[in-house]
């Protein structure tokens, strides 16, 4: 009889090991971030916020009314950036999207929207990710061949798409007959929302809207999103744009609903990358990104409501 505990123990011959598994990317468990403020149940250092959320908002506004194409400096630095805060996050989880050809080329998608319009964007969109393939196909040499490449490409596609390209369309709006006060617009509807749903969940939140992936969002907070947008859509659309009201209704609600569901977007990919915030350059918010969330698809949806019924 041949003792199996023994056979088990005899070494592997060599050149017959198996090959090892490459890195998964499946959801990590939720991060251990530092404990949330005191008094604060939104887990963050509310007065720091506050004042850089009220320092942003105002230089913002005095950009817009003064000198609107300043803009898309501004504009354009944030995206940089937060593409940088994504790719650097990406690639501590083994993800190797190609920083240098998604951050430059990222820039090309942003800015060339400004000459040539929607046809800059999409050129440079369709550019940037052939470079980006090609990159990493060849970026361990011509004799290695790359590890995961498909997973890798493919999520360096969806960031390019999720920041410069969403980000593309503030640019479109802002070339547009009163392009300033329609970028002001979009921009004073998203932080009615993040307050409106700050205020409400704090006060009344109790049933709690997506616990998976973001368990301190509420209906309620919802709710006080949908009041707070449409309000200032009212207010806005008709004082600043001197449109019809009905017109600030719509975008309220549409906003609303695109802001609240690009903060769950970056919440669950926050969620499987096993971190917090995707960076810390801004105190008591955390990284650009984490500012930008809802605002890139809130552009999107404002230059698609505005520019169809303006």
């Amino acid at each position: 009889m041949v003792d199996k505990a023994a056979a088990a123990e005899e070494p592997t011959p060599p050149g017959t090991e198996p090959p090892p598994a490459g890195p998964v990317f499946a959801p990590a468990p939720a991060p251990q971030g530092p404990a949330p403020a005191k008094g604060s149940r939104a887990g963050r250092n509310l007065p720091a916020a506050l004042g850089v959320g009220f320092g942003l908002g105002l230089s913002l506004i005095a950009i817009l009314l003064f000198v609107p194409k300043v803009f898309i400096l501004v504009a354009g630095t944030a995206i940089g950036i937060a593409s940088w805060e994504v790719a650097k996050r990406l690639r501590e989880a083994d993800v190797l999207v190609p920083r240098i050809p998604l951050i430059a080329g990222g820039q090309a998608v942003f800015w060339l929207g400004w000459p040539f319009g929607a046809n800059g964007v999409a050129g440079a969109f369709a550019a940037t990710v052939l470079v980006c393939m090609v990159w990493r196909l060849f970026d361990h040499g011509l004799t290695v061949a790359p590890r995961n490449f498909l997973r890798d490409t493919a999520i360096t596609v969806f960031t390019l798409a999720w920041i410069p390209l969403l980000a593309s369309f503030s640019v479109l709006l802002l070339l547009e007959p009163d392009g300033n006060l329609r970028v002001l617009t979009f921009m004073i509807l998203v932080v009615c929302s993040d307050v409106g749903g700050y205020v409400a969940g704090v006060l009344f939140g109790r049933h709690p809207m997506v616990p998976s992936i973001s368990p301190k969002k509420s209906w309620e907070g919802f709710g006080g999103s949908l009041v707070f947008s449409v309000i200032g859509g009212l207010l806005t659309v008709t004082l600043l744009l001197e449109a019809n009201s009905m017109i600030g209704v719509v975008l309220g609600v549409g906003l609303v609903a695109v802001a609240t569901v690009g903060d769950l977007i970056e919440s669950q990919i926050k969620r499987e990358l096993g971190i917090k915030d995707m960076g810390t350059l801004l105190p008591g918010h955390g990284g650009i990104m984490d500012r930008l969330d809802s605002m890139l698809p809130s552009a999107f949806v404002s230059w698609l409501v505005l520019s169809a019924l303006l």
